[in-house]
């Protein structure tokens, strides 16, 4: 590398990565906007976050009131602390699982 050089990015390898060992989470916050914060502005403020979640295993099923024997309950709904609650479900140990992949539902 030469002198300064500050980052180093490895090349894309020319292959599809396994997804056998991600859980895969979508979700969505609904949101208050009663709180002024300027003329033009309102504060989002998140009451509550429902999210679906799938692996490999279930991910093709269309009965989430099923549950996965990988990944567990499919869906879930979190009212007392939404952001709280989500990151602390996400944070929940799961053997199986090297990585998740969360997307926003807009």
């Amino acid at each position: 590398m030469e002198i300064n050089h500050l980052c180093y990015k490895q090349p894309l390898k020319n292959e599809v990565p396994s997804a056998d060992n991600v859980l895969f989470v979508l979700y969505d916050f609904e949101t208050s906007q009663d709180t002024k914060m300027s003329e033009k502005a309102k504060m989002h403020v998140p009451i509550l976050v429902c999210l679906q979640q799938f692996c490999t295993a279930c991910e093709m099923r269309d009965d989430y009131e099923q549950d996965c024997e990988r990944c567990g309950k499919m869906q879930h709904s979190f009212f007392e602390d939404p952001v709280g609650d989500l990151l602390s479900y996400l944070s929940e140990p799961r053997p199986w699982c090297k990585k998740f992949v969360a997307i926003s539902q807009c």
